[in-house]
């Protein structure tokens, strides 16, 4: 039974990783039509700590409050302009990894393979929208769509996956995790 405590204490976890994710999006370095930044750590890092349902929830808090006019996406961006735009793809990819990083809540022991799985999969969700929206957008191949919305990005992501791995089992071991 989730008591109305529980419920809250998921609430501000919530917030808290949606406010991570746009922090994220400000730590940024412009390569082209998609910046690099530190979203990508913090969306996988929401699944990991909250699961599939809050984890992915959260993820859709920063998008609906970028959609409403917050500046909280890359470069200070907000609305529906941005959804559409390049970089929407990798905004709806964000919500699909956290929902798959989620699924680290049921392995019964958070091993670093398994933890590392569930993040590539997830990088593969977000390249995957990402890369069809740019297809889209901007009227390209799909070489040349990976060519400018992946491969730059591709070792930093799989660090932020590490990272992402190595903070969730950190906070598991202290018990600093939400359950």
């Amino acid at each position: 039974m989730i008591t109305p405590l529980a419920s809250l204490h998921r609430l501000v976890w919530s917030a808290l990783l949606a406010a991570l994710v746009a922090l994220g999006a400000f730590l940024q370095i412009p390569l082209g039509p998609v910046p690099f930044t530190l979203q990508p750590y913090f969306v996988m890092l929401a699944g990991y700590l909250l699961g599939p349902l809050h984890g992915a929830g959260a993820v859709t808090l920063y998008v609906c409050a970028g959609l409403l006019g917050l500046p909280v996406f890359a470069g200070g961006k907000a609305g529906l302009a941005v959804l559409l735009g390049p970089t929407g793809g990798f905004l709806a990819g964000f919500v699909l990894a956290a929902w798959v990083t989620g699924q680290a809540q049921r392995l019964d022991d958070p091993a670093w393979g398994r933890g590392m799985a569930l993040g590539v999969a997830a990088l593969i969700c977000i390249y995957g929208l990402g890369v069809l929206r740019l297809m889209a957008v901007l009227d390209v191949g799909a070489g040349r769509a990976l060519a400018l919305g992946a491969a730059p990005f591709v070792l930093q992501d799989l660090a932020k996956a590490v990272l992402a791995v190595a903070t969730w089992r950190w906070m598991l071991a202290r018990g600093l995790a939400p359950r």
